[in-house]
């Protein structure tokens, strides 16, 4: 079962509501929360993938009540308290700068699927950071673009590396992923990393 963050696709939630003029910010703790956030990116304490795996752990109904700069601040407080950050009494000295801001990253091994290519997505883990998300998971899609090596996610998040690997983005019929019930000749294009692909036949040939 996808995680309650993982809200993509799902039914049950009610309409988006659209915000006509809305703020910056609703309240004024919302633009220091923003700030500490660009402090603890910029200063290395943390990543923007073990950033979004704290929201991801938050508690279910805390979540689901949760304003978005509660879910931010939520996170701050478990990634800096595991950092050792907020511990009473001591104040670890600040990591080094990361070196490189940006995310692409060369990867040794050529990409596996070319444009054009049928793929199916795997199963979507059950624990841990991906960014593969749950409404995608074991889905027929088609390569529409190879777009280079980039930062790994599931393994950045969780102190492991970046580990690079190659991005593809990938064109999902909206039948495919939802059934008669979609939208006709509708589609969705979803940026996958290769681990997350595999080769699949065409439809005609399946």
């Amino acid at each position: 079962m996808p995680d309650v963050h993982d809200l993509g696709g799902r039914a049950g939630f009610g309409r988006v509501v659209v915000e006509r003029d809305e703020p910056v910010f609703h309240a004024a703790w919302e633009g220091r929360v923003l700030g500490m956030m660009y402090l603890a990116l910029g200063g290395g304490w943390v990543n923007v993938d073990t950033f979004r795996n704290g929201v991801e752990r938050m508690d279910a109904v805390r979540y689901l009540a949760a304003s978005y700069y509660e879910r931010w601040l939520a996170s701050l407080e478990t990634i800096l308290s595991e950092a050792g950050v907020l511990a009473r009494g001591y104040a670890p000295p600040p990591p080094p700068p990361p070196e490189n801001r940006r995310f692409e990253r060369p990867v040794p091994q050529p990409p596996r699927f070319a444009e054009g290519a049928h793929v199916r997505t795997r199963a979507r883990k059950l624990s841990g950071h991906t960014r593969l998300p749950g409404y995608a998971s074991e889905q027929r899609g088609v390569v529409a673009r190879v777009r280079g090596g980039f930062v790994y996610p599931d393994t950045n998040a969780h102190g492991e590396g970046e580990q690079p690997q190659h991005l593809y983005t990938v064109r999902f019929e909206a039948r495919e992923l939802w059934g008669e019930a979609a939208e006709p000749a509708a589609c969705v294009h979803v940026d996958l990393f290769e681990p997350y692909l595999e080769p699949a036949e065409r439809p005609d040939v399946a």
